[in-house]
């Protein structure tokens, strides 16, 4: 069970470095298409420089470490297979494939901009960076409980957690809209 432990051991830094992209990309999204509001020649220099950097992030860093994850995830399920017909594992599992479809649709918004298709606002995409953390928050707890944990508690929680984080934005857009250097 030692290569177990290596394993997982990648697994996680690989779940670590996948959510550095999945939280950092909207947020260069929301940088491009604020760029488009900006005078030429701000705008050229800035979508220019957005277009590279996002394109970094997503093909050296996000894909890769999803592609990565994923393989050292199945990897341990090889490796504990009793683990599959667990309730939080199963739960666990929807999340990731929630994951997945968050992840595939980033790809798409990514493909967007590089195409200089702005399609969303840059206020949706501060509520769409939040998807992300709600995915890790319901993960990380399944799999610390190991438990698919009352439902009615999780779902509260989780509630709660998205309502909390919509105030959040809707205060930092008040404080933003106020004075728009903060």
């Amino acid at each position: 069970m030692e290569l177990y432990g290596y394993i997982k051991s990648l697994h996680l830094i690989f779940v670590v470095t996948w959510f550095a992209g999945l939280f950092y990309i909207p947020r260069l999204f929301i940088y491009h298409i604020e760029a488009w509001q900006k005078p030429s020649p701000d705008k050229e220099i800035l979508t220019t420089q957005l277009k590279l950097m996002t394109k970094r992030l997503w093909y050296i860093i996000t894909w890769p470490s999803a592609i990565l994850c994923t393989l050292f995830a199945i990897w341990l399920m090889v490796l504990m297979p009793a683990w599959l017909y667990q309730a939080w594992m199963q739960v666990k599992l929807a999340f990731i494939v929630l994951l997945f479809i968050y992840h595939f649709k980033c790809h798409q918004m990514f493909k967007q901009l590089q195409r200089d298709e702005v399609k969303y606002s840059s206020h949706f995409m501060r509520i769409w960076n939040e998807v992300a953390t709600l995915v890790l928050f319901a993960v990380i707890f399944l799999v610390v409980l190991k438990n698919a944990f009352n439902w009615i508690y999780g779902v509260v929680g989780i509630f709660v957690l998205a309502i909390l984080l919509m105030l959040g934005i809707r205060l930092y857009k008040r404080i933003r809209d106020k004075n728009p250097n903060a």
